[in-house]
């Protein structure tokens, strides 16, 4: 009894093995294939040959389980520092990036940034080697040179300048720099040129005019070369391939004190103008009364004018018209005698024209004749020679003329047939032993009846019936 025992902890046995092995193959085989979508870009990482392939394009391929790795990176990246969007669209997501301005005021700057993955294999295996994974790329240089960049290029602003109509041009200089290099700077004293109003005066005219002002401020400025371009430093991005697509910079948000500074500022632009707008409105409604007086003026000469050149304008008016009446007249009695003499031309063509129609006419007339009698005797002619062959060849044409009414009587009476009738009634005349009323048509036909039956009866006699009639016809 204890060998089979033995049996079955020796099948159990061997059962466990090969449901292990199973179970290991099958997971070999489930781990020794990996997918790739479209939008990413996978480095498969070969431990024990310590090869790196990338893979751009979707499709399934082989990985050795265990001994190998597969690190994914998006293609595109979309960097949100502070702007409103779907965070399902965005790689990542971080506040609003704090800068200093040139002249030591601060605020925060949202801005969003799109970053694309080289194609070129090199440069993705160079990165791969440095950053080892996609979240370290985002953090050790995407986001760390988005908001250097940011920063250093506020530097080259005044918070008032930045604030009041600098924003497109620090939005240009931001994505010059993120694609082609940081500028070169230095920090001096430089001019800077203000447009402000001119100061406030009763006596002032220009007083609503605005001035140009200058102001000297320390500021980060770009460093030109021999050539006149901007020195540049190294851009972090061109050695792994990776392009700056779209940068899109949002509201920026001043520091309160720059806010205050900026309010303040309006206000008193405000009241500034209002002032000068008070001014003008009183200079306006004093050069209105003046104009007043000087309109009434004019208006008193312009009447006493306008009187006067009314007078002479109708005395010339009335000449006119008489000189326009008498051109009238004469236009009129020389349109009717010009009439007289064109409806006279006009008869004399007409009859000349009938009289060449005439002409014409008569001309045709007489070669219609002479066409007509060459006709009648070329027709004469052919006549006379017709009638001449027919009479040489008489016999010829007498025979073709019966055999032409021999051809028309066959066709015309080859399916003609003359029956005689079995029978016939005759009612005779009216009072001369004739039928002289209904009841003898009707034995007549009765006895045609009869004799129709003795007829069929005898069909093989020939003999035609006999025909009854009256026996006076």
């Amino acid at each position: 009894m204890k060998i089979p025992n033995k049996l079955n902890s020796l099948s159990l046995v061997k059962l466990a093995i090969n449901v292990l092995i199973a179970l290991f193959a099958f997971i070999f085989f489930w781990n020794a294939w990996f997918q790739t979508d479209a939008g990413y870009t996978y480095v498969y990482q070969n431990n024990i040959t310590g090869q790196l392939t990338v893979y751009t394009e979707p499709g399934v391929h082989f990985r050795l389980p265990g001994f190998s790795k597969v690190s994914t990176y998006k293609q595109v990246m979309t960097l949100s520092l502070g702007n409103d969007g779907s965070s399902s669209n965005l790689t990542r997501v971080l506040p609003p990036v704090t800068v200093r301005f040139a002249d030591t005021y601060t605020g925060k700057i949202p801005a969003t940034f799109r970053y694309k993955l080289s194609p070129n294999a090199d440069k993705v295996i160079q990165m791969h080697r440095e950053f080892r994974s996609f979240e370290n790329l985002l953090d050790a240089l995407i986001i760390k040179n988005s908001q250097n960049v940011i920063v250093i290029t506020s530097t080259q602003y005044t918070g008032e300048e930045f604030f009041q109509g600098g924003l497109n041009r620090f939005k240009s200089q931001l994505e010059d720099q993120l694609r082609n290099g940081v500028y070169q700077t230095e920090r001096k004293q430089v001019e800077i040129e203000q447009i402000d109003l001119a100061p406030v005066g009763i006596d002032q005219d220009e007083s609503n005019k605005l001035q140009r002002t200058k102001q000297l401020v320390w500021k980060t400025v770009p460093i030109p070369d021999e050539n006149g371009q901007v020195k540049r430093q190294s851009n972090p991005l061109d050695s792994y391939g990776i392009q700056v697509t779209q940068v899109t910079v949002g509201d920026p948000i001043p520091e309160d004190q720059l806010n205050r500074l900026l309010i303040d500022k309006k206000l008193l632009v405000a009241e500034r103008i209002k002032t000068i707008q008070e001014q003008e409105t009183a200079k306006a409604q004093a050069k209105t009364e003046q104009l007043k007086k000087e309109i009434e003026r004019t208006r008193a000469v312009q009447d006493a004018q306008r009187e006067k050149e009314l007078a002479v304008i109708t005395q010339a008016k009335e000449v006119e018209v008489a000189k326009q009446i008498a051109l009238k007249e004469l236009v009129e009695k020389n349109k009717q005698k010009d009439i007289a003499v064109i409806d006279k031309q006009k008869e004399l063509e007409i009859a000349e024209a009938n009289r060449a129609i005439q002409e014409a006419n008569s001309e045709a007339a007489k070669f219609e004749a002479i066409a007509i009698r060459e006709k009648g005797n070329a027709e004469a002619d052919i006549m006379n020679a017709k009638y001449a062959a027919l009479g040489a060849n008489s016999e010829i044409y007498l025979a073709e003329v019966q055999r032409d009414i021999a051809q028309v009587l066959y066709n015309n009476l080859r399916h003609f047939n003359v029956e005689m009738p079995y029978n016939y009634v005759s009612t005779g005349e009216q009072g001369k032993g004739g039928m002289s009323s209904n009841l003898d048509i009707i034995s007549a036909f009765g006895a045609l009846g009869i004799m129709e039956q003795n007829r069929k009866v005898f069909q093989t006699d020939p003999t035609p019936a006999p025909i009854i009639s009256n026996p006076t016809q």
